[in-house]
């Protein structure tokens, strides 16, 4: 959560509606699949598990959500 708090490597910062808007409307289990596996979009990288590897996949969806949650 550390990229997305300071929008670092074109991560949408948390609480950005406007950047998490189209993102959100994809659904939670592609924002999971982005976030557990991995993503390279046109604004930038999402490592796998944010480049934490010894998180769980419910550890990562419980940060998805937390992001959501702030964002929407």
């Amino acid at each position: 959560m550390a990229c997305h708090a300071a929008g670092v490597a074109g991560a949408p910062r948390v609480g950005d509606k406007e950047a998490w808007t189209d993102r959100i409307a994809q659904g939670s289990e592609l924002l999971y699949e982005h976030a557990i596996v991995g993503y390279q979009g046109a604004s930038g990288y999402m490592p796998p598990k944010g480049g934490f590897a010894h998180f769980s996949d419910d550890d990562v969806k419980a940060a998805v959500d937390f992001m959501v949650s702030e964002s929407e």
